[in-house]
């Protein structure tokens, strides 16, 4: 799983412990901002099991995006107790749940929140829900809030809520839930370098993907995590690069529906005297450290699901990735030691991306279907996607 700092090690987010935990002492919520890398998804559950507001029997619920993050949650926080997942922290994912009366922290995803709020609108038992990586805005996180919101606000006044994000617009977030006290932690991100080369919009992202990961190989060391939209993408960038590689340079796909143990395989540090290249979708901008992995590369672009009314169907599309996402995709190269970014457009675009990933609507005005054409909002024109810019 994600590698991380021994269980006694300091890390960025304790600092800021106890400042959070007198916020949630005098109000029922609070927004916590902290970059990647400060320890905050393992840190706070395990140190608001004490608080006197929670109570000997009360349980908390916390919210990741994925289900390879909230395994790796689940096992880093059982590990730090010396324990097992299912006893005092507990994984509750769809198909399949390690919990028991022992259990006080149930990592869940999203959905699953969801499922049970709606079947227990009372949360019976939870003293705290915490929303983590909250700046991806999916449509269950925000469901989730909203309803956990209502349930605090008319039936549950003890209920604690904390919203939590590396990359957030904390303000924001805390007007919606009442003026929520903000507590800001500092992180331990690594310098990394940023490197621009605007892709050949004729040319289609494998390729251009495949070359820049080469470069990327023979210009510095360390092993290589490479940010592609989908699955598709990745499969064919991995076919390029078998062709073109060293056998010391192991290919792994990371992306959701992999199973648990190849998922594993991706996230585990390259063996001694060989080096990996990472092909993988946004499921690893957050809550992942992969040991041995200095240098991303970029393709800006993600798949992002959007409701069309018209039809009153969800489909998939790949648009250009806001500009928090990409941020928090540089941050994946500084977080063991200094590290390299380098980005398949201008320095000069980024400024144009959204500030903020927009729940069920594309992140910037042009967008690219998952089924190989792309979508001009201006024009409504259809393309082929290799040749959206």
């Amino acid at each position: 799983m994600a590698t991380n700092p021994s269980p006694s090690a300091a890390l960025p987010i304790d600092a800021a412990l106890p400042g959070l935990l007198a916020a949630l002492d005098a109000g029922p919520s609070a927004v916590l901002v902290a970059p990647p890398g400060a320890g905050k998804t393992t840190r706070v559950p395990l140190a608001l099991l004490d608080a006197p507001w929670l109570g000997a029997a009360g349980r908390i619920i916390l919210l990741e995006p994925r289900r390879l993050a909230a395994r790796g949650a689940a096992e880093r926080m059982a590990a730090t107790l010396g324990q097992r997942v299912g006893e005092t922290v507990g994984l509750r994912v769809r198909l399949g749940s390690k919990i028991s009366r022992a259990t006080r922290i149930e990592v869940v995803t999203e959905g699953v929140f969801t499922r049970m709020i709606l079947d227990d609108p009372e949360l019976s038992g939870i003293g705290a829900v915490i929303f983590d990586e909250f700046h991806e805005r999916s449509l269950d996180a925000d469901l989730g809030l909203a309803l956990a919101l209502d349930a605090q606000s008319g039936l549950r006044d003890d209920l604690r809520i904390l919203v939590m994000s590396a990359t957030l617009d904390g303000a924001r977030v805390s007007r919606l839930m009442g003026d929520a006290r903000i507590v800001e932690s500092e992180g331990r991100a690594y310098p990394v370098e940023t490197r621009h080369t605007e892709r050949d919009p004729n040319r289609r992202i494998e390729d251009a993907m495949a070359d820049a990961i080469l470069r990327a190989l023979r210009a510095d060391p360390g092993s290589v995590l490479a940010f592609l939209p989908g699955q598709g993408e990745i499969r064919r960038v991995a076919s390029l690069l078998a062709e073109r590689i060293d056998e010391n340079i192991e290919i792994a796909p990371l992306y959701g529906a992999l199973p648990p143990a190849e998922q594993d395989r991706a996230v585990a540090p390259a063996p001694p005297g060989t080096r990996k290249v990472v092909l993988a979708t946004s499921i690893a901008e957050t809550s992942l450290t992969i040991e041995g992995v200095r240098i991303v590369v970029d393709s800006g672009l993600s798949r992002v699901p959007v409701y069309e009314p018209g039809i009153g169907l969800t489909r998939l599309v790949t648009a250009r990735a806001s500009r928090a996402s990409v941020d928090q995709r540089r941050g994946r190269a500084g977080r063991t030691e200094p590290g390299i970014c380098h980005r398949l457009w201008s320095e000069a675009a980024t400024s144009a991306l959204e500030p903020f990933t927009r729940p069920g609507s594309p992140a910037a005005p042009s967008t690219h279907s998952s089924r190989g054409t792309c979508v001009t909002a201006s024009t409504r024109r259809r393309r082929p996607m290799w040749r959206c810019p």
